[in-house]
């Protein structure tokens, strides 16, 4: 049987020590800030990255890695006869699934690659499971088999706390931002089939609190297996939100992490995600 090998991209949101310890390979994406491109690596500082975006006039630039860094990439981990199984955010977010797929055609070993259909903890939950089956000996279409299944299981749920971000993206006009701006709007989206779908909408946080008791409410008679939740910019909110959760479930590590920057360019400062799944 030969060794299998799990690679991902920088949207995934996932502790640092987990990714040397289970031997994963991340590729990572770019952001141009004012002209200036940034690769979002290990070494990307993503809480001074909030700071210069903060301080823009526009909207960062995200970009998927070039396919030829994923060629390298493959050719490198495949020359000993293993098999790469390479797993990334939704391609309904990124051209990141199809560069990696181009470059499988370009090289000789075996490449699989599996669109998560999420991001963030989301997909980082799904690439942790890849890796331990990986070092189980497991072989490929198990490893392959169980990310599906966990997909299937998923829930992403994004707040947005500051709308600037969408109105720099041209996503609602300005005119619309202004107003929704000045009565301090929020809202919560669901990631469904790679799309957003808003599930709540209100003035001040209060709505992220009074959508949170629903969540509570439908998660009482479920079994959760994962949760993690990621914020950008300012941590109190997640962290308040976290706690309300551990309560709910006392035995479950719940990690939080800030975001990436392909998630905060587009949430914007203040956004948190809760993203988890059930048995």
């Amino acid at each position: 049987m030969s060794n299998i090998k799990i690679v991902t991209d920088s949207s995934c949101t996932m502790d640092p020590k987990l990714i040397s310890d289970l031997d994963i390979t991340v590729v990572p994406l770019s952001v141009m800030l004012d002209g200036v491109m940034y690769t979002a690596d290990e070494n990307f500082d993503n809480v001074q990255f909030m700071k210069l975006m903060a301080e823009s006039n526009a909207l960062p630039k995200t970009s998927q890695p070039p396919i030829g860094v994923f060629a390298e990439t493959y050719e490198k981990l495949t020359a000993d006869g293993s098999t790469v199984i390479s797993i990334h955010l939704t391609e309904k977010l990124s051209g990141t699934v199809e560069a990696a797929r181009q470059a499988s055609h370009l090289v000789k070993g075996k490449v699989i690659i599996v669109d998560s259909n999420f991001i963030d903890q989301s997909l980082a939950q799904q690439v942790i499971m890849a890796a331990q089956l990986a070092q189980q000996g497991r072989d490929e279409a198990e490893i392959v088999a169980a990310t599906k299944s966990i997909a299937q299981r998923s829930k992403l749920f994004i707040g947005i706390s500051n709308l600037e971000n969408l109105i720099k993206g041209g996503r609602i006009s300005k005119a619309k931002g202004v107003v929704t701006t000045l009565f301090n709007i929020k809202l919560v989206l669901e990631l469904k089939d790679g799309n957003f779908e808003p599930v709540a909408k209100g003035r001040g946080s209060k709505t992220f609190f009074k959508w949170l008791q629903e969540l509570k409410r439908e998660l009482q008679n479920q079994t959760v297996e994962k949760m993690g939740i990621s914020y950008a910019g300012d941590a109190s909110l997640a962290k308040e939100i976290a706690g309300e959760l551990q309560e709910l479930f006392p035995n479950l590590e719940i990690p939080v992490f800030h975001t990436n920057p392909v998630v905060a360019t587009h949430a914007g400062d203040g956004a948190f995600a809760i993203m988890y799944y059930t048995k």
